[in-house]
C-alpha cells in the first residue's frame, strides 16, 4: 500500500506527465493546422484572382443558355437497398422536378428485397421512363456491384435506341435535385467526361446537432475543399451523387475492367472512380453554376415566424443526412474504411506531388481523429487540476514546462490562433449557406463533429483488421436515410397535361392535339387522352390521384372529374 506521504510525488508526476504528453499532442495538432492552412491559402488567393481577373473578362453562364442546347439522351442511376421508404417519393419529386425530357431512370433492386421492388415497380406502372434493373442475387453485396448491374442494362438498352446516352448520371435515393441539374450536364456533354455538382445538406432544426454537423462540413467541403482540389490536382473525387459520366468514359471504364466500370472490392466506388478517370486523361470538372433556390425558414432558434425566400448558391444535391450519433459514425466509418484504408492498400501513393499530398489529407484523419478527442481529455485534466489549485487543494508542482516565454507556450499560441482561423471559416460558409443562428451553432457543433470522427475512425479500423486477419467481406453497410415531404419541398403544382408530359406517359404533339380538340369539343382532357388510345385509365387516375396528394387533400370524385377537365 503506497503511503500517503507518496500521493502528492505521484499526482505531481502525473500533472508534470500530462504536460509532456500534452507537447507531443500540440505538435502534431500544429502539423495538422498547418496542411488546414495551406488549403485555406490557396482558397482565398485563387479567389481573389479570379476576381481580379477571370471574372471580370468573363460573363457567367446564364440559365437561359443551358435551355437553348438540344437535348441530349441521358441516362440517371439509382442503386438500391432497403430504400422502400424513400425511392417512390425521390422518383416522384425527380421526374416532377427536372426541367428536361429526353432521360431515362435506371433503379437497380436485389431479389431478396421485395419492399423496395414492390415501391419500384409501382413507380414503374405510372413514369414511361423508369426501368428497374435487377441485381441477380442477394443483397445486399457492395453499391458498386449495384451498379454495375444497372450499366449493363444502360448499355443494352444504348443497342436498342437510335441515339446513344451521351451521360450517366449517379443518384441515391435520398436526393433531391434541381430543375436544371440535366440540362447543365447536356451543356457539358460530350466536352467534359467526369462532372461533379456540390452535395449539400437540407437545412435541418438548430437543435438537431448530430444532422447540423453534416450541414457545417459539407458546406466547407464542397464550397471550398474540392475548388482547392481540382485547382491543385486537376482531379475530382465523385461524391456518390450528382456525378455525371460521359458515355466515353463509362464504356473505357468497361473495358478496362471486363464490364465492371465501378470497383466491387471497395466501398467507396465513387472516391476510387474519379481517380481512375483522372489516371486515364479524362476531362473531369466541379461544377459550380449558381441558382435559385427556396428555402423554408424559422428566425432566431425556431422562436420567430417561419420566412420562406430564396437563396443564390451553386447548383448541386440535396439530401438529408443521418441524425443520430450511432448512424452517423458508422455512415462516416465507411467512408472512412473505403477512403483512407481500402484506399490506401488498392492505390497506394500513385500520383503527381499534388495527388500524394491530396491522398495524404484523405488520410491523415486515420489518426488526427483520434487526437482530437485526446486533446479534449487532456483539456479536462487540466482543468481539473486548475480548480483543484484554485480551491488550495493541490500545491505540489514540478517546475512547469508551459513557461511565459517557453516554446510550449508558443506552440499553444499557435494552435489557439489556428483554431481561431478554421472556427471563423467554418462559420463564414455555414453562414452563406444556412444563417447566422447555423453560423453560431457550427462552433459546438465542431466538438460533436470531432466524436462522430474518431469512432468512425475506431470502427473503420476495426472493420479492415477483421477483413485482413479473417478475410471476412465487406458488405454495403446500409444507412436508413429520410426524404423531405411535399409541403418542404415547395414545388408547384402542375397542370394534368404538364404532369403527364414529364411522366413520359404522353408526348407534346399527342397534348398539342388534345388541348385543340378538348377547346372545340368541351370535353375533359382526361377523357380525350383515353378515347384516343394514347393514355390507359389507370394512369389517368394515378395521374388525378397524384395531383390532389400534391395538395394534401383527398381525391373526391367532383375534384377528380374537374381536374380531368384542364
Amino acid at each position: 500500500m503506497i503511503s500517503s506521504l507518496y500521493w502528492p510525488y505521484l499526482i505531481a508526476d502525473y500533472y508534470h506527465a500530462l504536460q509532456m504528453v500534452s507537447a507531443v499532442v500540440g505538435v502534431v495538432i500544429l502539423l495538422s493546422s498547418l496542411d488546414d492552412l495551406f488549403i485555406d491559402a490557396w482558397y482565398w488567393v485563387r479567389q481573389i484572382w479570379r476576381s481580379l481577373t477571370v471574372w471580370r473578362r468573363h460573363t457567367p453562364l446564364q440559365a437561359s443558355q443551358l435551355r437553348a442546347v438540344p437535348e441530349q439522351p441521358l441516362a440517371i442511376m439509382v442503386p438500391a437497398w432497403l430504400e422502400y421508404d424513400v425511392i417512390a417519393p425521390m422518383l416522384e419529386s425527380m421526374v416532377g422536378t427536372l426541367e428536361y425530357k429526353n432521360y431515362m431512370i435506371f433503379v437497380g433492386t436485389y431479389r431478396n428485397d421485395e419492399r423496395t421492388r414492390n415501391e419500384v415497380e409501382r413507380m414503374r406502372r405510372r413514369y414511361r421512363q423508369l426501368v428497374r434493373v435487377e441485381v441477380p442475387h442477394d443483397g445486399p453485396t457492395c453499391k458498386a456491384d449495384c451498379l454495375n448491374w444497372i450499366v449493363q442494362a444502360i448499355f443494352r438498352q444504348n443497342s436498342q435506341q437510335p441515339v446513344p446516352f451521351a451521360g450517366v448520371i449517379l443518384h441515391d435515393s435520398e436526393d433531391v435535385l434541381h430543375p436544371l441539374e440535366l440540362k447543365y450536364y447536356n451543356y457539358l456533354l460530350p466536352r467534359m467526361d467526369f462532372i461533379q455538382l456540390p452535395v449539400t445538406s437540407l437545412e435541418r432544426e438548430w437543435y438537431e446537432l448530430v444532422a447540423g454537423t453534416y450541414m457545417d462540413e459539407f458546406a466547407e467541403w464542397h464550397s471550398k475543399d474540392l475548388v482547392v482540389r481540382e485547382s491543385l490536382s486537376k482531379m475530382v473525387p465523385s461524391a456518390g451523387v450528382g456525378t455525371c459520366f460521359s458515355r466515353r468514359a463509362l464504356e473505357l471504364l468497361a473495358a478496362e475492367t471486363q464490364n465492371q466500370p465501378f470497383n466491387t472490392d471497395t466501398l467507396t466506388e465513387d472516391y476510387d472512380i474519379g481517380a481512375r478517370l483522372s489516371r486515364s486523361g479524362m476531362k473531369q470538372i466541379f461544377g459550380k453554376f449558381r441558382v435559385e433556390y427556396v428555402t423554408r425558414r424559422t428566425a432566431l432558434f425556431g422562436l420567430g415566424k417561419e420566412k420562406i425566400s430564396t437563396i443564390s448558391m451553386p447548383l448541386g444535391i440535396r439530401e438529408y443526412f443521418p441524425n443520430t450519433f450511432r448512424t452517423a459514425y458508422r455512415q462516416k466509418a465507411r467512408w472512412t474504411l473505403g477512403i483512407g484504408l481500402q484506399g490506401w492498400a488498392q492505390v497506394g501513393w500513385e500520383g503527381s506531388l499534388a495527388v500524394k499530398y491530396l491522398l495524404f489529407r484523405d488520410r491523415k484523419g486515420l489518426a488526427t481523429s483520434f487526437i482530437a478527442i485526446f486533446a479534449y481529455v487532456l483539456l479536462l485534466n487540466f482543468i481539473a487540476f486548475w480548480i483543484a489549485g484554485a480551491l488550495g487543494w493541490w500545491t505540489l508542482y514540478y517546475p512547469s514546462l508551459f513557461s511565459p516565454n517557453g516554446w510550449l507556450a508558443t506552440l499553444m499560441g499557435l494552435n489557439a490562433f489556428a483554431l481561431a482561423l478554421r472556427v471563423l471559416q467554418r462559420s463564414y460558409f455555414v453562414h452563406r449557406m444556412y444563417g447566422w443562428e447555423h453560423a453560431l451553432l457550427a462552433v459546438p457543433r465542431m466538438v460533436i463533429g470531432n466524436f462522430i470522427n474518431a469512432m468512425a475512425a475506431a470502427r473503420a479500423w476495426r472493420l479492415f483488421l477483421v477483413h485482413v486477419f479473417t478475410g471476412k467481406r465487406l458488405v454495403w453497410d446500409k444507412t436508413m436515410h429520410d426524404f423531405p415531404s411535399t409541403d418542404q419541398l415547395t414545388q408547384q403544382r402542375q397542370r394534368l397535361g404538364e404532369l403527364l408530359l414529364s411522366w413520359q406517359a404522353i408526348d407534346e404533339s399527342k397534348l398539342a392535339f388534345a388541348l385543340e380538340a378538348q377547346a372545340n369539343e368541351r370535353k375533359p382532357l382526361g377523357q380525350i387522352l383515353v378515347e384516343q388510345g394514347w393514355l390507359d385509365e389507370a394512369t389517368l387516375h394515378e395521374a388525378i390521384t397524384f395531383q390532389q396528394d400534391a395538395q394534401g387533400a383527398a381525391p373526391s370524385i367532383e375534384a377528380a372529374q374537374a381536374e380531368a377537365a384542364r
